[in-house]
Parts: C-alpha cells; sequence; structure tokens
C-alpha cells in the first residue's frame, strides 16, 4: 500500500470547525494527518469535524481558544505539545472583523480584528517553531483575502490586518529557514461556503454567487476543497522552494478587476 502524502504528520487548522478551515482540516486528515480543531464560539461544529476525521482512522484533538487572546494561544500550543509532543504544519486560518466605514470604526474593532487576524500569527508562530523543529521542520500557511491588496467595501481593517498578515508571512519565510520551516499564504476570492450561501439566500438584488461566478474567467466561484489542495500543496515538499509568498486563488477573478472598475 503507498504511504499517503501527510501519514503520522500532526496538522494545526485554526478556525476549523467550519467553512474553508474545515475543509482544509478534512483533507488533511483524508491525506493521512492527525489533526488538531480549533474553534472559539461554537463547539458543535468543531466536534463534528473531529468525528469525521476519527472515521478516518486518523486523530483529532479538539482545543477552544481564542487566536485573539494570548493566554489562550500559549494554552493551545501546551495541549498540543502535551498531546502529540510536536507539530508539522500550521494553517492559521482563524479570522474575523468589524466590517464597517472608515469613519465608522472604533479602537475595539481594530484591536479585535488585528489580535485575531495578524497577531495570533506572529505569536503562534513563536509556538509553533519549536515544535517543527523537534520533528525535523514545518510549514506554516496563512488564509489571507484580496482586501490586503485591494480597497473592499466597509473591509478597513479586515484588508489592513490581512496586509499585516502578508508582510509577517515574508518576515517569517526568512527568519524561520534556518529551522527548515517554510512559511507561506493563500488569498482566496469569494468562496462557495454554507455561510455564504446563507448569506445569499437572504438577498433581494442579484444574488453574490451568481454576480461573482459571472465575473470570474473560470465561470464559478472557488469551493473550500480547492483552497484545501492548494494549503497542502504548500505543505507538501513539492513546495519546498516556494517561500513567502501568496498564492491567489481566486478563478482569475481579480485579473480583470480594473476592467470592471
Amino acid at each position: 500500500m503507498n504511504k499517503l502524502p501527510f501519514e503520522n504528520k500532526i496538522v494545526l487548522v485554526t478556525g476549523s470547525g467550519r467553512g474553508i478551515g474545515r475543509a482544509i482540516a478534512l483533507h488533511f486528515a483524508t491525506q493521512g494527518a492527525d489533526v488538531v480543531i480549533n474553534f472559539f464560539r461554537n463547539r458543535k461544529p468543531a466536534e463534528s469535524t473531529a468525528n469525521e476525521i476519527k472515521a478516518l482512522g486518523r486523530q483529532a484533538l479538539v482545543v477552544k481558544a481564542d487566536m485573539g487572546d494570548l493566554d489562550d494561544i500559549t494554552r493551545l500550543f501546551d495541549e498540543i505539545e502535551e498531546s502529540f509532543g510536536g507539530l508539522d504544519i500550521f494553517v492559521h486560518n482563524a479570522a474575523s472583523g468589524y466590517n464597517r466605514p472608515v469613519m465608522e470604526q472604533k479602537p475595539r474593532g481594530w484591536d479585535w480584528t488585528m489580535n485575531i487576524n495578524a497577531r495570533a500569527l506572529l505569536f503562534a508562530a513563536q509556538r509553533a517553531a519549536p515544535l517543527m523543529e523537534k520533528r525535523g521542520g514545518g510549514s506554516i500557511v496563512s488564509i489571507s483575502s484580496p482586501g490586503g491588496d485591494y480597497v473592499l467595501p466597509e473591509y478597513v481593517v479586515v484588508g489592513a490586518s490581512k496586509a499585516a498578515l502578508e508582510s509577517l508571512t515574508r518576515y517569517l519565510a526568512v527568519e524561520l529557514s534556518p529551522m527548515n520551516i517554510i512559511v507561506n499564504a493563500v488569498s482566496p476570492g469569494v468562496v462557495e461556503t454554507d455561510a455564504l450561501k446563507h448569506f445569499d439566500s437572504m438577498r433581494e438584488d442579484e444574488k453574490l454567487i451568481e454576480k461573482t461566478a459571472k465575473a470570474t474567467p473560470a465561470g464559478r466561484l472557488v469551493t473550500p476543497e480547492e483552497v484545501a489542495g492548494v494549503v497542502s500543496f504548500l505543505a507538501s515538499p513539492a513546495a519546498v522552494m516556494i517561500r513567502g509568498q501568496v498564492i491567489t486563488v481566486d478563478g482569475g477573478f481579480l485579473l480583470e478587476i480594473k476592467n470592471r472598475g
């Protein structure tokens, strides 16, 4: 029997109860990995994801932790070290944000968004690195957003946090390379998740999914599973010379954004 590509690897995916995070966690499990499932508010979806992973014959550890809280980050990695003794792959997927126009933003919204989306990457990487070094190296992949480069409606704080995340990706890629830790990011376009489908069903005007699909050269939206595939590629030996990059996965949507202006 051929060995699975991530057999016996330990993978942490933050915010992995639903959506893209869930797809990434399940993808790694199908490829042989044991997975740490992180959630903050909703335990039930996280437990559901863990049960699917266990049904695949892999281990799943569920840890409640607010990635915007430094003490919670410490506890998360303490639990990983206690349970597995090390870590191979860290996917920084957990994200949040206060979507408001510039003039309506408040300091609390800024702090909340920056702490979860950007600060968490830096301080989680500090904890992940020694756990990866013990196992000969590893990979860190963050989930970014086009809002880090483009101005989107009411997205100022999230966009700024994603720009910070992408900058951190480059710094971490350079400084962690001597530890054989490879760092990159993935920037999905509009992804067809259950949450997006629910939001779309509430709209009375042209549906967002339909509108975006029409504007996408590929003719449809990106799926969570396709994002997961790119994340796993960046964590594979085939991507060893890709470092500090932000890989856009959007079916070509952004290629014509200027023409749509």
